[in-house]
């Protein structure tokens, strides 16, 4: 089973920082467990226009693979005027519409209020219901105050998240998938 996290955002290191940990969190939990992870800052993925995946550029085709090839996801996105990144929404866009279908999604959010955690409820879990993926009950929103210098993670209640999705994500893909 491949689990695949992806920090979706071109900027800023805590949203992959806390994608990061759930994903070795995992790992811990189930030591079969392959890994990865994808940060989108590392590509240069051409927007959607509605294209063929083969008319995109190499790095556009490879994030698209990469999806492809999992079994189940952390994704993280930082929150941007209340809302997902538009790095993110456009790979999601790029995606077929079976990338996601019976796997599933754990989801990471960064921000600086306390109330853009409400992103992931209603946008987020409404993107991975049209692409038909199950969704972990829990989910880890971290606002700046919960980061030292480092961009690591020091609440200790975001760490008590961290742990309960990685084992959700486990869990459920187990169960699904076998």
């Amino acid at each position: 089973m491949k689990l695949l996290g992806i920090s979706g955002t071109l900027v800023g290191a805590k949203t992959l920082s806390v994608v990061k940990r759930v994903v070795e969190q995992a790992a811990l939990l189930e030591p079969g467990l392959d890994t990865d992870l994808l940060d989108l800052k590392d590509y240069k993925i051409e927007f959607c226009d509605g294209r063929e995946p083969a008319g995109y550029n190499e790095d556009t085709r490879t994030v698209i693979e990469t999806i492809l090839s999992a079994d189940c996801y952390i994704i993280g996105t930082p929150i941007f005027q209340a809302s997902l990144s538009g790095a993110l929404k456009n790979v999601f866009d790029l995606l077929p519409v079976t990338a996601f279908r019976g796997k599933v999604i754990g989801f990471v959010g960064t921000g600086g209020t306390y109330q853009h955690f409400l992103v992931i409820e209603n946008q987020l879990k409404p993107i991975a219901g049209y692409f038909r993926a199950y969704t972990a009950p829990d989910y880890v929103y971290a606002h700046r105050e919960h980061f030292n210098e480092h961009n690591e993670v020091v609440d200790v209640g975001v760490l008590e998240r961290i742990e309960s999705l990685a084992a959700q994500v486990v869990k459920m893909s187990k169960a699904l998938h076998g």
